[in-house]
C-alpha cells in the first residue's frame, strides 16, 4: 500500500461536509430508534394482561434480546463492515414493525419485539463505532456525544406516544407506536443511502483504493487531504508531546487491555443497571400506573443534560466521568434517605428523579462514547460488543434480582451501582488516558495517529461523483 507524503502542506483544516451531516443524522436517528424501541418492552405491559409470573420476563425481554444482537453485530461488523452491517439492522427494523403491527397476542408481541431488540442491539453498536471512525477529527467528541444524547429522544418519543393515544383503544396505541417508527425508519434509510462505508475499517481490510474512491467520492479529493493533513498535524502534536514527557520523566504509556476492559465494562454495567431499575424497572413494579410518566420525565431531563455535548471537544473526558457517577451516587443516597418524604408526595419523586438524571445523563454519555473509542479499529466492533454484552447481562440478572425488593431496598441497590460506577471512572482517570479534548481517535485508540496516512492519493471514484456544490457547507 502506497503511503501519503507526509511533509505534503496542509492548505485548510478540515471542515463539516454535507456527507457529515447526512452520517451525524443517520446516527441521531439510529439510537433515537434504538431506544425507542428498548422503551417498548416496559410500555407493553399495558397492551395484554400478561400473568404476573411473566412480568419479570416481559421487562427482561428487551436486554436478552438486545444482547443477542450485539453479540451477533460486533463480530460481524468487524467482518462485512459498518455500512453492509446498518442494512442489515434495517432490514430486520422493517419486519419486526411490520410483524408488532398485526400482533394482538402476548406471544406475538414478545416474538416481533424480539426481532426488533435483535436489530437494534446491533445498530446502536456499530453507530458507536462508525461515529468515531467518520466524524471529523475536530467535531469527533460533539458529534459522538450529542448522538448518543438522542437516546433520551428515543424513550421520550415513545413514552409521549402511549400517553396521547391514552384514551384509545390498546391497538390504537399499538398502531400508532407502530407508526411512528416506521417513519423514523424512512428517514434513516433515506440518510444512509449518503454516507460511505467507514475509511478506517477499509483501510485495516487492506482495501487502500477503495477507501481513497469511496472518500473522494463522498467529499471530494481536496477534503481527504485536508483531513489527512488534520491527522498529520495531530500525530506531529503527540510526538511533541511524548518528548516534553520523555525529557521530564513522566511519560505515560497507553493502558493495557485489562485497564481498558475493567474500567468500561463497570463504568458501562453501572449506567445501564442503574438508569435501567429507575427508569424501565421501578414504573412496572412500584408505580404501574406512572410508567410511562416516568420514562418520559426521565427522558426529558436526560437530554437537556446532554446538550453539554456542544462544548464536548473542549471537556476531559476523565473528568465528566468521575462527576456523572459521584453526582449520581450522591442524589440516590439523598433518594434513599428522604424515601418517607417521597413516597407520600409524588413530585418530591419527580424533583429528585429529574435533579438525579441531570449527572446519570453526563455519566450515560461519557460512558458510551468512550467504550467506542478506546479500542484498535481491526477490533473495534467486537470489542465495544464485548463491554456491551458483559454489562447488560449483567442488568438482565439484576431483574430477577431485584424483583422482590422493596422500593427502598432497590434505590439502596442502585446506590451501590452507583458506588461501581465511581470504582470504574477511578480506574479509568488513574489508569486511563484522556480521549477528549479534541483527541483523534487513533490517538484515543493507542494506534499512532497515523491510520488515514496510508491512503492512497485520492482519485475520482467509479460511478456518478457528488458535485462540488454539493460538498460543502
Amino acid at each position: 500500500m502506497v503511503q501519503a507524503n507526509r511533509e505534503a502542506p496542509a492548505v485548510r483544516d478540515e471542515r463539516w461536509m454535507k456527507t457529515d451531516t447526512w452520517l451525524l443524522l443517520s446516527f441521531v436517528l439510529g439510537y433515537t430508534l434504538e431506544a425507542y424501541i428498548f422503551a417498548l418492552a416496559p410500555v407493553a405491559t399495558n397492551w395484554v394482561k400478561e400473568p404476573p409470573a411473566l412480568r419479570s420476563l416481559l421487562l427482561s425481554w428487551a436486554p436478552i434480546w438486545l444482547i443477542i444482537g450485539i453479540g451477533i453485530a460486533g463480530p460481524l461488523g468487524d467482518w462485512i463492515g459498518r455500512r453492509r452491517t446498518f442494512y442489515l439492522t434495517m432490514a430486520l427494523y422493517g419486519v419486526g414493525a411490520v410483524g408488532l403491527f398485526f400482533s394482538g397476542t402476548y406471544a406475538l408481541i414478545l416474538a416481533f419485539l424480539a426481532v426488533l431488540l435483535l436489530a437494534a442491539g446491533g445498530e446502536m453498536n456499530m453507530i458507536m463505532v462508525a461515529v468515531h471512525e467518520t466524524m471529523p477529527t475536530k467535531h469527533r467528541s460533539k458529534a459522538a456525544m450529542l448522538a448518543v444524547n438522542f437516546i433520551n429522544m428515543g424513550g421520550f418519543i415513545v413514552a409521549g406516544v402511549d400517553l396521547a393515544s391514552g384514551s384509545g383503544s390498546v391497538s390504537f396505541q399499538r398502531d400508532m407506536v407502530v407508526c411512528a417508527l416506521l417513519g423514523v425508519l424512512a428517514i434513516l434509510l433515506f440518510a444512509r443511502t449518503r454516507t460511505p462505508e467507514s475509511p478506517r475499517w477499509l483501510l485495516r481490510k487492506g482495501r487502500g483504493e477503495e477507501a481513497a474512491a469511496e472518500l473522494a467520492r463522498f467529499y471530494g479529493a481536496e477534503e481527504v487531504e485536508a483531513r489527512r493533513a488534520a491527522v498529520m498535524r495531530a500525530q506531529a502534536a503527540a510526538q511533541a508531546a511524548a518528548e516534553r514527557s520523555a525529557r521530564s520523566n513522566r511519560r505515560r504509556r497507553y493502558p493495557p487491555l485489562w485497564v481498558r476492559l475493567v474500567a468500561v465494562i463497570f463504568v458501562a454495567f453501572a449506567d445501564t443497571t442503574g438508569f435501567g431499575l429507575l427508569t424501565y424497572t421501578l414504573g412496572p413494579v412500584h408505580f404501574p400506573h406512572d410508567t410511562s410518566f416516568i420514562i418520559l420525565v426521565t427522558e426529558a431531563a436526560g437530554f437537556v443534560t446532554g446538550l453539554f455535548a456542544f462544548w464536548a471537544d473542549r471537556l476531559s473526558r476523565r473528568w465528566l466521568l468521575l462527576i456523572g457517577y459521584v453526582g449520581s451516587a450522591v442524589l440516590t443516597l439523598i433518594a434513599w434517605q428522604t424515601e418517607a418524604a417521597w413516597v407520600r408526595d409524588i413530585a418530591i419523586f419527580y424533583g429528585l428523579l429529574v435533579v438525579l438524571n441531570l449527572f446519570v445523563n453526563m455519566a450515560y454519555i461519557t460512558e458510551d462514547t468512550l467504550k467506542g473509542e478506546v479500542w484498535p479499529t481491526r477490533y473495534r466492533a467486537r470489542f465495544t460488543a464485548l463491554c456491551r454484552f458483559v454489562s447488560i447481562g449483567g442488568y438482565i440478572g439484576t431483574i430477577y434480582w431485584t424483583a422482590s425488593f422493596t422500593t427502598g431496598q432497590l434505590i439502596f441497590f442502585n446506590l451501590m451501582v452507583w458506588c461501581l460506577g465511581i470504582l470504574g471512572a477511578l480506574i479509568w482517570f488513574i489508569g486511563g488516558i484522556e480521549t477528549g479534548k479534541g483527541r483523534d481517535i487513533e490517538t484515543a485508540s493507542g494506534v499512532g495517529g497515523a491510520e488515514l496516512l496510508e491512503l492512497p492519493a485520492p482519485t475520482a471514484a467509479p460511478g456518478p461523483a457528488l458535485a462540488p456544490g454539493q460538498m460543502g457547507r
